[in-house]
């Protein structure tokens, strides 16, 4: 929901039953997170391509993911921010792109947004973060930018706008958007994130908590079953 929320709310981008027909360029960063391996797998049903994705160690699980016959590709931030830049603008060259208008950062810190900042058009961009209270002004004021949080659609109906009688509003989107998942998890044309079961249910939670500081987690979400714990 953290993904649909901001592809569609955030920067506008068209949903999967309006998909675009257009070549759409979208930056990923943290793709093999499970919000930015959301935003891939919602930005394919909305036929949005190229899409950039900026991932590490589940760059295999990425690449699952991505449609390299659409111009789709996989850049390593391991390589550093120069190569992350440079690997941006060889992608959208390689794509036949002159320009990206549209960034979700899955990650929004260790100089995700600046790296993003450097190659977003200077007309009509935006980007989307999913770290609230950070400071964000090294992103240009060109760029408008923009915070994802998936609270937005518990929002009270009244908050939203009225428009032709109807009201809108996160809550509605979120009401939308949740059948859609059930639904496409039933029929198949969708699926959940990887994910690996901890051993001992809630006294597993310092060791998964170990494992994601070391690093040794990747592309992979840690499920504690609360009737395991001893």
């Amino acid at each position: 929901m953290t993904a649909a929320v901001g592809l569609y709310m955030r920067m506008g981008l068209p949903e999967p039953w309006n998909a675009t027909t257009t070549p759409t360029p979208l930056i990923v960063y943290g793709a093999s997170g499970a919000v930015g391996a959301y935003a891939i797998k919602l930005a394919k049903l909305s036929n949005i391509h190229p899409i950039i994705a900026v991932a590490g160690r589940g760059a295999a699980f990425v690449e699952s993911l991505i449609d390299r016959k659409k111009g789709d590709t996989i850049v390593d931030y391991r390589n550093g921010d120069s190569a992350v830049v440079t690997g941006i603008q060889e992608a959208l060259k390689k794509a036949g792109t002159k320009e990206v208008k549209y960034a979700f950062d899955a990650v929004s810190e260790h100089n995700s947004f600046q790296n993003i900042s450097q190659v977003l058009s200077k007309h009509g961009s935006k980007i989307t973060l999913v770290l609230p209270g950070k400071d964000f002004s090294a992103i240009p004021n060109h760029i408008e930018k923009s915070t994802t949080m998936v609270g937005s659609v518990h929002m009270d109906p009244s908050e939203g706008k009225a428009e032709a009688g109807i009201i809108t509003g996160g809550k509605e989107f979120g009401y939308v958007f949740f059948r859609m998942f059930s639904r496409g998890l039933q029929q198949g044309w969708f699926s959940g994130h990887p994910h690996e079961v901890v051993p001992g249910g809630l006294n597993g939670v310092e060791k998964g908590l170990s494992n994601l500081k070391e690093g040794v987690n990747s592309a992979t979400k840690y499920v504690f079953k609360i009737e395991d714990t001893k």
